[in-house]
Protein backbone atom coordinates (compact mmCIF):
# COMPACT_ATOMS: atom_id res chain seq x y z
CA UNK A 1 0.00 0.00 0.00
CA UNK A 2 1.33 3.43 -0.99
CA UNK A 3 1.73 5.93 1.87
CA UNK A 4 -0.21 8.78 0.25
CA UNK A 5 0.47 11.24 3.05
CA UNK A 6 4.21 10.77 2.55
CA UNK A 7 4.02 10.76 -1.26
CA UNK A 8 2.09 14.04 -1.38
CA UNK A 9 3.58 15.64 1.74
CA UNK A 10 5.16 18.58 -0.12
CA UNK A 11 2.03 19.19 -2.20
CA UNK A 12 -0.22 19.16 0.87
CA UNK A 13 2.09 21.52 2.74
CA UNK A 14 1.96 24.01 -0.13
CA UNK A 15 -1.85 23.94 -0.19
CA UNK A 16 -2.07 24.24 3.60
CA UNK A 17 -0.03 27.45 3.36
CA UNK A 18 -2.15 28.74 0.46
CA UNK A 19 -5.49 27.78 1.99
CA UNK A 20 -7.67 30.66 3.13
CA UNK A 21 -10.16 28.66 5.19
CA UNK A 22 -11.43 25.26 6.26
CA UNK A 23 -13.87 24.22 3.48
CA UNK A 24 -17.50 23.70 4.44
CA UNK A 25 -17.77 21.51 1.35
CA UNK A 26 -15.46 20.34 -1.42
CA UNK A 27 -16.69 19.75 -4.97
CA UNK A 28 -15.12 17.81 -7.83
CA UNK A 29 -16.47 19.01 -11.18
CA UNK A 30 -16.83 16.36 -13.88
CA UNK A 31 -16.68 16.47 -17.67
CA UNK A 32 -18.49 19.48 -19.11
CA UNK A 33 -19.41 20.76 -15.64
CA UNK A 34 -16.35 22.91 -14.98
CA UNK A 35 -18.16 26.18 -15.79
CA UNK A 36 -19.77 26.02 -12.37
CA UNK A 37 -16.51 27.42 -11.00
CA UNK A 38 -17.28 30.71 -12.78
CA UNK A 39 -20.61 31.09 -10.98
CA UNK A 40 -19.25 31.47 -7.44
CA UNK A 41 -17.05 34.08 -5.79
CA UNK A 42 -13.52 32.80 -6.33
CA UNK A 43 -10.95 34.20 -3.90
CA UNK A 44 -7.88 32.30 -5.01
CA UNK A 45 -7.04 29.90 -7.83
CA UNK A 46 -4.13 27.48 -7.95
CA UNK A 47 -3.09 25.69 -11.12
CA UNK A 48 -2.42 22.03 -10.47
CA UNK A 49 0.51 22.25 -12.90
CA UNK A 50 2.27 24.33 -10.24
CA UNK A 51 1.94 21.59 -7.62
CA UNK A 52 4.60 18.88 -7.25
CA UNK A 53 3.47 15.36 -8.21
CA UNK A 54 -0.02 16.51 -9.25
CA UNK A 55 -1.00 14.45 -12.34
CA UNK A 56 -1.61 16.43 -15.51
CA UNK A 57 -5.11 16.20 -16.94
CA UNK A 58 -5.17 15.21 -20.61
CA UNK A 59 -8.94 15.43 -21.18
CA UNK A 60 -10.67 18.43 -22.81
CA UNK A 61 -12.85 20.29 -20.34
CA UNK A 62 -10.73 19.40 -17.31
CA UNK A 63 -8.78 22.57 -16.66
CA UNK A 64 -6.60 21.45 -13.79
CA UNK A 65 -7.42 24.21 -11.31
CA UNK A 66 -8.18 24.32 -7.59
CA UNK A 67 -10.36 27.21 -6.46
CA UNK A 68 -10.93 28.61 -2.99
CA UNK A 69 -14.38 30.17 -3.29
CA UNK A 70 -17.42 31.38 -1.38
CA UNK A 71 -21.14 31.15 -1.93
CA UNK A 72 -24.05 31.79 0.43
CA UNK A 73 -21.63 32.36 3.29
CA UNK A 74 -20.03 28.95 2.81
CA UNK A 75 -16.37 28.17 2.14
CA UNK A 76 -15.95 26.00 -0.96
CA UNK A 77 -12.97 24.05 -2.27
CA UNK A 78 -13.52 23.46 -5.99
CA UNK A 79 -11.60 21.05 -8.18
CA UNK A 80 -12.10 22.14 -11.79
CA UNK A 81 -11.14 18.93 -13.52
CA UNK A 82 -10.37 15.47 -12.21
CA UNK A 83 -7.79 12.70 -12.68
CA UNK A 84 -8.95 9.60 -14.56
CA UNK A 85 -7.80 6.00 -14.32
CA UNK A 86 -7.97 5.69 -18.13
CA UNK A 87 -5.40 8.46 -18.54
CA UNK A 88 -2.81 5.99 -17.33
CA UNK A 89 -2.80 7.01 -13.69
CA UNK A 90 -3.06 4.70 -10.68
CA UNK A 91 -6.02 4.90 -8.30
CA UNK A 92 -3.83 6.46 -5.63
CA UNK A 93 -3.27 9.33 -8.07
CA UNK A 94 -6.93 9.55 -9.08
CA UNK A 95 -8.11 10.06 -5.49
CA UNK A 96 -5.69 12.94 -4.87
CA UNK A 97 -8.44 15.64 -4.82
CA UNK A 98 -10.21 13.69 -2.06
CA UNK A 99 -7.00 13.43 -0.05
CA UNK A 100 -6.38 17.16 -0.48
CA UNK A 101 -9.92 18.05 0.58
CA UNK A 102 -9.63 15.88 3.68
CA UNK A 103 -6.21 17.23 4.62
CA UNK A 104 -7.49 20.80 4.34
CA UNK A 105 -10.24 19.97 6.82
CA UNK A 106 -13.24 19.37 4.58
CA UNK A 107 -15.78 16.99 6.10
CA UNK A 108 -18.19 16.97 3.16
CA UNK A 109 -17.58 16.30 -0.51
CA UNK A 110 -19.78 16.42 -3.60
CA UNK A 111 -18.57 14.41 -6.59
CA UNK A 112 -20.06 15.20 -9.99
CA UNK A 113 -19.68 13.41 -13.29
CA UNK A 114 -20.96 13.01 -16.82
CA UNK A 115 -22.51 9.60 -17.39
CA UNK A 116 -24.16 7.52 -20.07
CA UNK A 117 -27.79 6.67 -19.40
CA UNK A 118 -28.69 2.98 -19.17
CA UNK A 119 -32.12 3.36 -17.62
CA UNK A 120 -34.47 3.83 -20.59
CA UNK A 121 -36.61 6.18 -18.49
CA UNK A 122 -33.74 8.66 -18.34
CA UNK A 123 -32.87 11.13 -21.08
CA UNK A 124 -29.84 13.26 -21.92
CA UNK A 125 -29.85 16.34 -19.71
CA UNK A 126 -31.27 14.57 -16.66
CA UNK A 127 -29.46 14.85 -13.33
CA UNK A 128 -29.13 11.65 -11.32
CA UNK A 129 -28.39 11.20 -7.64
CA UNK A 130 -25.95 8.32 -7.25
CA UNK A 131 -27.74 6.40 -4.50
CA UNK A 132 -25.51 3.38 -5.02
CA UNK A 133 -22.36 2.38 -6.89
CA UNK A 134 -20.91 -0.67 -8.57
CA UNK A 135 -17.15 -1.06 -8.11
CA UNK A 136 -16.73 -4.63 -9.33
CA UNK A 137 -14.18 -3.56 -11.97
CA UNK A 138 -11.76 -2.16 -9.38
CA UNK A 139 -12.33 -4.26 -6.25
CA UNK A 140 -8.69 -5.31 -6.04
CA UNK A 141 -7.35 -1.83 -6.70
CA UNK A 142 -9.65 -0.35 -4.04
CA UNK A 143 -8.62 -2.98 -1.52
CA UNK A 144 -4.94 -2.23 -2.21
CA UNK A 145 -5.62 1.51 -2.05
CA UNK A 146 -7.11 1.55 1.42
CA UNK A 147 -5.07 -1.37 2.73
CA UNK A 148 -7.90 -3.65 3.72
CA UNK A 149 -8.20 -7.38 3.41
CA UNK A 150 -11.85 -7.16 2.39
CA UNK A 151 -13.51 -4.12 0.89
CA UNK A 152 -16.93 -5.70 1.49
CA UNK A 153 -16.18 -6.03 5.20
CA UNK A 154 -15.13 -2.38 5.36
CA UNK A 155 -18.28 -1.27 3.59
CA UNK A 156 -20.36 -2.64 6.44
CA UNK A 157 -18.99 0.11 8.62
CA UNK A 158 -19.15 3.21 6.40
CA UNK A 159 -22.13 5.24 5.25
CA UNK A 160 -21.55 4.89 1.51
CA UNK A 161 -22.83 7.06 0.00
CA UNK A 162 -23.87 9.26 2.89
CA UNK A 163 -27.60 8.95 3.54
CA UNK A 164 -27.50 12.39 5.17
CA UNK A 165 -25.95 13.97 2.06
CA UNK A 166 -28.42 12.21 -0.23
CA UNK A 167 -31.31 13.48 1.88
CA UNK A 168 -30.03 17.04 1.55
CA UNK A 169 -29.50 16.64 -2.20
CA UNK A 170 -33.11 15.56 -2.60
CA UNK A 171 -34.26 18.47 -0.46
CA UNK A 172 -32.22 20.89 -2.59
CA UNK A 173 -33.79 19.54 -5.78
CA UNK A 174 -37.28 19.85 -4.29
CA UNK A 175 -36.68 23.43 -3.21
CA UNK A 176 -35.44 24.34 -6.70
CA UNK A 177 -38.22 22.39 -8.43
CA UNK A 178 -35.64 20.29 -10.25
CA UNK A 179 -36.31 16.70 -11.25
CA UNK A 180 -33.50 14.66 -9.69
CA UNK A 181 -33.40 11.08 -10.90
CA UNK A 182 -31.96 8.44 -8.62
CA UNK A 183 -30.03 5.34 -9.54
CA UNK A 184 -26.98 3.09 -9.56
CA UNK A 185 -23.75 4.39 -11.11
CA UNK A 186 -21.58 1.68 -12.69
CA UNK A 187 -17.85 2.32 -13.03
CA UNK A 188 -15.74 1.16 -15.98
CA UNK A 189 -12.02 1.71 -16.40
CA UNK A 190 -12.20 3.06 -19.97
CA UNK A 191 -10.86 4.61 -22.09
CA UNK A 192 -13.17 3.08 -24.68
CA UNK A 193 -16.92 3.41 -24.33
CA UNK A 194 -18.83 0.29 -23.35
CA UNK A 195 -20.16 -2.09 -25.99
CA UNK A 196 -23.91 -2.68 -26.42
CA UNK A 197 -23.43 -6.17 -24.99
CA UNK A 198 -21.75 -4.77 -21.90
CA UNK A 199 -24.55 -2.24 -21.45
CA UNK A 200 -27.14 -5.04 -21.60
CA UNK A 201 -25.24 -6.91 -18.90
CA UNK A 202 -25.02 -3.80 -16.69
CA UNK A 203 -28.76 -3.18 -17.11
CA UNK A 204 -29.51 -6.74 -15.98
CA UNK A 205 -27.43 -6.11 -12.87
CA UNK A 206 -29.41 -2.98 -12.04
CA UNK A 207 -27.20 -0.19 -13.38
CA UNK A 208 -28.92 3.08 -14.32
CA UNK A 209 -25.88 4.99 -15.61
CA UNK A 210 -22.27 4.28 -16.50
CA UNK A 211 -19.08 6.33 -16.31
CA UNK A 212 -15.34 6.28 -15.75
CA UNK A 213 -14.89 8.12 -12.46
CA UNK A 214 -16.34 8.86 -9.02
CA UNK A 215 -16.60 5.40 -7.42
CA UNK A 216 -13.02 5.16 -6.18
CA UNK A 217 -13.20 8.79 -5.02
CA UNK A 218 -16.41 8.07 -3.10
CA UNK A 219 -15.02 4.91 -1.50
CA UNK A 220 -11.86 6.70 -0.39
CA UNK A 221 -13.78 9.71 0.93
CA UNK A 222 -16.05 7.43 2.95
CA UNK A 223 -13.00 5.52 4.19
CA UNK A 224 -11.58 8.83 5.47
CA UNK A 225 -14.83 9.50 7.32
CA UNK A 226 -16.14 12.22 5.02
CA UNK A 227 -19.82 12.69 4.18
CA UNK A 228 -19.91 11.97 0.46
CA UNK A 229 -22.55 12.33 -2.22
CA UNK A 230 -22.48 12.18 -6.02
CA UNK A 231 -24.55 13.54 -8.88
CA UNK A 232 -24.37 12.49 -12.53
CA UNK A 233 -25.33 14.54 -15.53
CA UNK A 234 -26.80 12.08 -18.02
CA UNK A 235 -25.16 13.41 -21.17
CA UNK A 236 -25.99 10.64 -23.63
CA UNK A 237 -27.64 7.27 -24.02
CA UNK A 238 -25.20 4.41 -23.45
CA UNK A 239 -24.10 2.25 -26.40
CA UNK A 240 -26.87 0.13 -27.86
CA UNK A 241 -29.68 2.18 -26.35
CA UNK A 242 -29.31 4.84 -29.02
CA UNK A 243 -28.05 4.25 -32.59
CA UNK A 244 -26.02 7.46 -32.43
CA UNK A 245 -22.24 7.02 -32.19
CA UNK A 246 -20.85 8.21 -28.86
CA UNK A 247 -18.34 11.06 -28.63
CA UNK A 248 -16.82 13.26 -25.93
CA UNK A 249 -18.15 16.32 -27.80
CA UNK A 250 -21.70 15.12 -27.18
CA UNK A 251 -20.88 14.81 -23.49
CA UNK A 252 -19.67 18.39 -23.18
CA UNK A 253 -22.46 19.79 -25.37
CA UNK A 254 -25.22 18.21 -23.29
CA UNK A 255 -23.55 19.27 -20.05
CA UNK A 256 -23.46 22.82 -21.41
CA UNK A 257 -27.21 22.72 -22.14
CA UNK A 258 -28.04 21.66 -18.59
CA UNK A 259 -25.46 23.83 -16.81
CA UNK A 260 -28.00 26.40 -15.58
CA UNK A 261 -30.05 23.70 -13.88
CA UNK A 262 -26.91 22.04 -12.55
CA UNK A 263 -25.73 25.39 -11.19
CA UNK A 264 -29.01 26.02 -9.39
CA UNK A 265 -28.99 22.58 -7.82
CA UNK A 266 -25.37 22.70 -6.65
CA UNK A 267 -25.76 26.21 -5.25
CA UNK A 268 -28.81 25.11 -3.27
CA UNK A 269 -26.87 22.08 -2.02
CA UNK A 270 -24.05 24.36 -0.86
CA UNK A 271 -26.50 26.56 1.02
CA UNK A 272 -28.06 23.70 3.01
CA UNK A 273 -25.27 21.21 3.70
Amino acid sequence: MVDLHFKYKELIQILEKESLFIPDISIVLGSGLGDFAESVDTIKTISTSDLPNYPKSTIPGHQGKIHFAKYSGKNILLFQGRIHFYEGYSLNQCILPVLIAHQLGSKKILLTNAAGGINVNFKPGDLMLNDSFNSINIKKELTDLIGLGSLDTRNRFIDFPSSLMNEKFRKAALEEDITLQSGVYWFTKGPSYETPAEIKMMAKFGADAVGMSTVHEAVYAAHLGMDVGAISCITNFAAGISPVKLSHNDVTETANLVKATFERLVKRIISIV
